[in-house]
């Protein structure tokens, strides 16, 4: 993550702009830590960030305990770091405001016993789950799935829909995590469960490593079929990030030259607009995907270059796009 602290020298666009970051993480892994006062010292660099919802990274599961309710350790983690920041102790910024946490919906029916403790461990923040179905052909290298390989069939497992309908029943939202190949089955669920709110997690990755212009353009296309077939579903929301993953192959984590906003406009514009186009700025809402996308650029830039590309838009729809949304779905209520 060297490219964390990158173009902090730059002038922050719209500064006053205010900014709910829709998706984030907190760890302390072997390879990687991310805390609280790392992500603070991002969130201070200048843009008028003023709440943040947590998302899963499988870190600070219970190490003992029915296995079912391990992944509670990392809601109630989040919870403590929410209340912190609640209590005014670093300013006016509401981190951890909402909370994402994880649950393997495959284990049908007995899952809802983890989503009502989740519920009691966090009344005031818990809004739903996270559970990553990132599934390619290619049969990618480890290094390229942040929290490890996902299980593959997920979303054909016998049990995976009575799991979701225990979520449903909850009023709890699902983030969906995925390759774009897994749009139409995010589509046949959202038709399934048509008053459960889904959030596309990254607009869906187009995976693009090792691809010829020509390769590009095609997967392009399709990548952007299959969105704007699913944005047809009125309770599919849109999460606009995620551009700073390797895997997107656009080589910017490669790229030794401090990359100012500019030069992460130039290459994310085509999926942005897309994306806004598809579910309109009420239905979607602004990301940094931190710490994964430090692995291409720094947190003052990535905001830059959202603002730099949605800069003819009005007003009210930048609101929307980068705090409205986010606070209407995930209920983010501020001061």
């Amino acid at each position: 993550m060297s490219k964390r602290l990158e173009g902090r020298d730059e002038p922050i666009l719209e500064p006053d702009l205010p900014i709910i970051d829709a998706h984030h993480h907190l760890f302390d892994k072997p390879a990687l830590r991310y805390m609280l006062e790392d992500y603070l010292e991002d969130v201070r660099a200048g843009h008028n960030v003023v709440a943040s919802v947590y998302v899963e990274a499988s870190a600070f599961h219970r190490a003992g305990g029915p296995e079912i309710l391990k992944p509670l350790g990392e809601i109630e983690f989040a919870n403590g770091v929410g209340a912190i920041c609640a209590s005014g102790a670093y300013g006016d910024v509401r981190l951890c405001a909402a909370i994402v946490g994880y649950a393997d919906l495959r284990q049908g029916d007995g899952i809802g016993w983890l989503l009502d403790r989740a519920m009691a461990a966090a009344p005031d923040r818990f809004r739903g789950i996270r559970q990553i179905t990132m599934e390619h052909p290619s049969n990618l290298p480890f290094r390229y799935f942040f929290t490890g390989r996902p299980p593959e069939g997920v979303f054909g497992h016998p049990e995976f829909r009575n799991g979701f309908r225990q979520l449903a029943q909850r009023g709890l939202t699902y983030d969906a995590t995925g390759f774009h190949l897994q749009l139409p089955d995010i589509a046949a669920l959202a038709d399934a469960f048509p008053d459960t709110t889904l959030i596309v997690n990254h607009m869906t990755v187009a995976m693009g490593l090792e691809m010829d212009a020509g390769a590009r353009a095609e997967l392009f296309a399709d990548w952007r079929g299959k969105l704007v077939e699913v944005a047809k579903r009125p309770n599919v929301m849109c999460k606009i990030g995620g551009l700073g993953m390797p895997i997107w192959g656009f080589g910017l984590d490669a790229r030794e030259d401090a990359l100012g906003y500019r030069d992460l406009a130039e290459v994310w514009r085509p999926f942005v607009e897309t994306a806004i186009e598809a579910f309109g700025a009420d239905r979607c809402m602004m990301e940094s995907n931190f710490p994964p996308d430090a692995r291409s650029c720094g947190y003052v830039p990535l905001w830059n270059a959202f603002k730099h590309i949605v800069a003819g838009a009005s007003q009210e729809e930048k609101r929307a796009l980068f705090a409205g949304t986010a606070a209407r779905v995930y209920r983010i209520g501020l001061p």
